[in-house]
C-alpha cells in the first residue's frame, strides 16, 4: 500500500487588514477557491458578476485579513458584526494552498476580532458535507447545528404593490428613526441584534433597498435585499440578506406580508427570482417560506457555532439569513 502524500505546511504567513488595493486578487482567489470546491468547469465563474468581496470590504474594511507569503496575497477572511452577533466568510484560500496551514494561520486573528468587538454569539456558514471544513472550524470551538439551505422562488411579472415603506425614499431624520426601530426590533429576537450596518452599506453601496413594514407607528418587520450585478446577489436576482419579523402573535402575518413585499420589490427590480437563507431550526418561518411556494435552491449549508447554542434559531424565530 502506498502512503498517502501529505503536502508540508507553509512557514513565513504574515496577516494583515487587507487593503482597497487588494481586492481585485481577493476576489479572484475567492472564485477560485469555491469554484475549485464545488467542481465548476470554469471556476472564475462562480457567483457570476455578484460582488462578496468588494462589497463586505467597503461596510467596514477595518474587520477584514490578509494571508501574505513573501509579498503575495494567497487568503482572505471577513468578519461581520452584527451587534452582539458576528459570523465570518468567506474565508477563501488559493487552491494551490490548500491544506497547508493558511486558513488555521487566519483562524486566530479572527477570534481575536470577534473578542474585540465584543461579540457574544459568533458563527459561520459552510459545506456540511465537507469533513475538512467543519473538523478545522470544530477546532476553535465552532459546532454544527441545524441545516440552512438557500430558498428560491420564481418572480410573476406582475408581482403586486406591497404597503412597506423604502429605507431609500426616506428623509434623513426618518431613515434615523427607522434604524433606531430596526435595532429595537432585532434587539427583541436576540439580546443585541444589530443589523443597522447592513442597512446602510446596501444604502450607500447602492446594492438594493430596505424594506420596512409598519403596524401603526411600531416597525413590525422589515428587509435587507440585495439586488442586481454587482451587489451580492448578481443579475436578474434578488437576495434578502437579512429579514425578521418582531417576535409576538403577529409574527406569522407580519412575516407573509414581508415575503410578499420582497417579490413585489424583486420584481419591481427586474429580477427573475427571489432568494433567501433559511435556517430550519426556525421551524415556524421555514414551513411558512415552503407554503409560500419556496423551493430548494442550489446550495444547503450548515451554520455553525461558537458557543455550541441556538442564538436566535429556535422555532419561532421569524428570521431570514444564511451567514455566507
Amino acid at each position: 500500500m502506498t502512503a498517502a502524500i501529505r503536502t508540508p505546511e507553509v512557514s513565513g504567513i504574515s496577516i494583515r487588514r487587507l487593503e482597497q488595493s487588494d481586492l481585485p486578487t481577493a476576489d479572484r482567489i475567492f472564485r477560485q477557491a469555491f469554484g475549485t470546491f464545488l467542481g465548476l468547469p470554469d471556476p472564475l465563474s462562480f457567483t457570476g458578476d455578484a460582488d462578496i468581496v468588494s462589497t463586505r470590504w467597503r461596510a467596514n474594511p477595518d474587520t477584514t485579513l490578509a494571508a501574505e507569503l513573501d509579498g503575495e496575497l494567497v487568503g482572505s477572511n471577513f468578519v461581520t458584526r452584527w451587534g452582539s452577533v458576528g459570523f465570518f466568510g468567506p474565508l477563501t484560500v488559493r487552491p494551490d494552498f490548500w491544506d497547508r496551514g493558511v486558513a488555521n494561520t487566519l483562524m486566530e486573528p479572527t477570534l481575536d476580532l470577534f473578542t474585540r468587538l465584543d461579540i457574544r454569539h459568533a458563527g459561520l456558514f459552510t459545506f456540511g458535507h465537507s469533513t475538512k471544513h467543519l473538523h478545522l472550524y470544530q477546532k476553535f470551538g465552532f459546532w454544527p447545528r441545524h441545516l440552512t439551505p438557500l430558498l428560491v422562488k420564481p418572480i410573476v411579472a406582475e408581482a403586486g404593490k406591497s404597503s412597506a415603506m423604502l429605507f431609500s425614499e426616506l428623509n434623513a431624520g426618518e431613515q434615523t428613526a427607522a434604524l433606531d426601530a430596526c435595532r429595537d426590533l432585532t434587539s427583541n429576537i436576540f439580546e443585541g441584534l444589530d443589523v443597522s450596518g447592513e442597512i446602510e452599506a446596501v444604502h450607500t453601496q447602492g446594492l438594493g433597498d430596505t424594506l420596512l413594514i409598519w403596524d401603526g407607528s411600531r416597525l413590525a418587520s422589515f428587509a435587507v435585499c440585495h439586488c442586481g450585478a454587482g451587489s451580492e446577489a448578481g443579475s436578474g436576482l434578488c437576495y434578502v440578506k437579512f429579514g425578521a419579523a418582531r417576535p409576538d402573535d403577529t409574527s406569522a402575518t407580519m412575516f407573509q406580508a414581508l415575503l410578499r413585499a420582497c417579490e413585489s420589490f424583486a420584481s419591481s427590480r427586474g429580477a427573475g427570482m427571489l432568494l433567501g437563507g433559511m435556517n430550519t431550526a426556525r421551524h415556524d418561518a421555514y414551513q411558512l417560506m415552503l407554503a409560500q411556494g419556496f423551493q430548494f435552491g442550489p446550495l444547503v449549508g450548515v451554520t455553525m457555532h461558537r458557543p455550541d447554542e441556538p442564538g436566535y434559531d429556535r422555532a419561532d424565530s421569524y428570521v431570514i439569513d444564511d451567514w455566507r
